[in-house]
């Protein structure tokens, strides 16, 4: 198992994540199959992509380190060794601070936008207002991203280009995995800033904030076997763990979570000064203990008994 992993670890350790930026035709997310299924899972990571074009960095007026504050670092290396255990793993390519999937398509603020935007675009979601809608309006650390307005056009490309693609194969991987075990489990894996989340008690390295923040929409995503298997899991090991507090789950988590036709969603939130050094955007030594914890959580979740997570 270590192996398998260090070697598809290692394999992209090191690269320049402003190196070589996708010309606009680049595909917008990667899918990393196994050779055959073993287990009722896929693994989703919508905020790791790191691939800055020269047009996107053109009309911001931040550079790509501060662009990649919005980034989920590394988040799609702790679950690499996905596909080398029978699991795929679908992870975006174009950075969350260029479109955010983890968003409806068109949730959009008009003061972003130098012409009206259609009846259709939703611009009063609790995410516009925060300026982290579909396509935001600021970095995590809340500096804005544009020099000037952009057209609702550029909304336009972005959805058919990088948002319109990634869902369907997203979708197309959870239902023929439901096809061919009866039932499905997303796991759509994110990272969160450190000390942005506090929660009563003593966290796992001495803190008031959780490792590791597990989000099901407060029991309409997920059987209620799926989130407490993982609970337990990683209490066991010792991680700080909250349960819907403050990220209940985002679009992905609402929008595919439906237990009752055999499809259940977990959204996993992990600090990231567990992993990555957060000013210098580099990894620490723990991510591979963390990278092997988080596969025997999907090994653990993946064996869950049937039963407990066909249609209810």
């Amino acid at each position: 198992m270590d192996a398998s992993f260090d070697a598809q670890r290692d394999a992209g350790a090191g690269a320049d994540p402003t190196a070589n930026a996708p010309l606009p035709n680049a595909p917008a997310f990667e899918i990393l199959a196994p050779q055959s299924q073993r287990l009722p899972l896929v693994l989703a990571s919508p905020h790791s992509g790191n691939a800055y074009s020269p047009a996107f960095l053109a009309a911001s007026r931040l550079d790509a380190r501060a662009l990649r504050k919005s980034e989920d670092c590394f988040v799609d290396e702790i679950f690499a060794f996905a596909p080398g255990f029978g699991v795929p793993l679908i992870r975006a390519l174009f950075p969350r601070a260029y479109l955010d999937v983890n968003r409806e398509a068109y949730e959009l603020d008009p003061e972003m936008f130098a012409d009206p935007l259609p009846a259709y675009v939703n611009t009063r979601s609790p995410r516009v207002a925060a300026g982290l809608g579909t396509i935001a309006r600021v970095v995590a650390n809340g500096e804005d991203i544009y020099k000037g307005k952009l057209h609702f056009a550029e909304a336009l490309d972005r959805v058919s280009r990088c948002y319109t693609p990634y869902h369907n194969a997203l979708r197309q991987l959870v239902d023929a995995t439901r096809d061919a075990f009866g039932h499905a489990l997303l796991i759509d894996c994110h990272s969160m800033p450190s000390g942005s989340v506090t929660i009563a008690g003593r966290g796992g390295r001495g803190g008031t904030h959780p490792d590791i923040v597990l989000g099901d929409c407060f029991g309409n995503a997920c059987a209620p076997a799926v989130i407490d298997a993982a609970e337990d899991y990683l209490r066991g090991l010792g991680y700080a763990v909250s349960r819907n507090n403050p990220y209940a789950g985002g679009y992905t988590t609402r929008h595919y979570g439906r237990p009752r036709q055999g499809i259940h969603t977990l959204q996993i939130e992990i600090a990231r000064d567990l992993y990555m050094d957060e000013a210098a955007l580099t990894r620490l030594p723990y991510l591979d203990t963390l990278a092997r914890h988080m596969t025997e959580l999907v090994d653990t979740l993946g064996l869950l008994p049937p039963d407990g997570l066909g249609p209810l």
